[in-house]
């Protein structure tokens, strides 16, 4: 019987710090009661993607967000974007699912290199049961560019940490998305 694999948070730390921290000057954090970024200042001489409390899947979800975000983008706190809580109206659901589709699909990414399970998250669970479809299909395409486009070079890089430590062999150009996996 094969050993089963353990998902635990402080080895994405480890992985990240491997990748980012001496040439980016930035740490993985857990125990935020919200995931945040938070650039360094003259508090903190470091940048900090913080994760919720010690959730492995929020450490993925967060580090997809660094991976996709800029330069200019990385000096702000949370890049720069707007986030509205749980009970989102429709225009803003709409508009938090345009800026999600991204790292949720690199976040799918980097599970699959973790052979873990990704839900899809629509992060409103106080508003009304809609339909996600539309931001089902929209994952799946971003996923799927990914794939034939190529990853960020950030993301490349943590992508391979995270194929190597949990021996994923396939490349990337091997994965498969598919709407009725989410």
């Amino acid at each position: 019987m094969a050993k089963e694999l353990q998902y635990r948070s402080d080895d994405l730390i480890h992985l990240f710090g491997k990748c980012f921290v001496k040439p980016f000057n930035t740490y993985l954090v857990k125990g935020g009661i919200e995931p945040v970024y938070l650039p360094a200042n003259s508090s903190c001489a470091y940048h900090q993607v913080v994760f919720n409390r010690d959730y492995f899947s929020s450490a993925l979800h967060e580090i997809s967000h660094w991976c996709i975000a800029g330069q200019l983008r990385r000096l702000k706190i949370d890049y720069g974007y707007w986030y509205s809580t749980d009970g989102r109206s429709a225009v803003e659901q709409k508009n938090f699912e345009k800026v999600e589709s991204k790292p949720q699909a690199l976040e799918w990414i980097f599970a699959k290199a973790c052979g873990r399970d990704f839900c899809i998250s629509i992060d409103n669970l106080d508003a009304p049961p809609a339909s996600t479809e539309k931001f089902k299909r929209t994952v799946v395409r971003e996923a799927h560019s990914y794939k034939t486009s190529g990853l960020p070079r950030r993301a490349l890089s943590f992508y391979r940490q995270l194929a190597e430590f949990y021996r994923y062999e396939g490349g990337i150009d091997e994965l498969q998305f598919s709407i009725n996996d989410l």
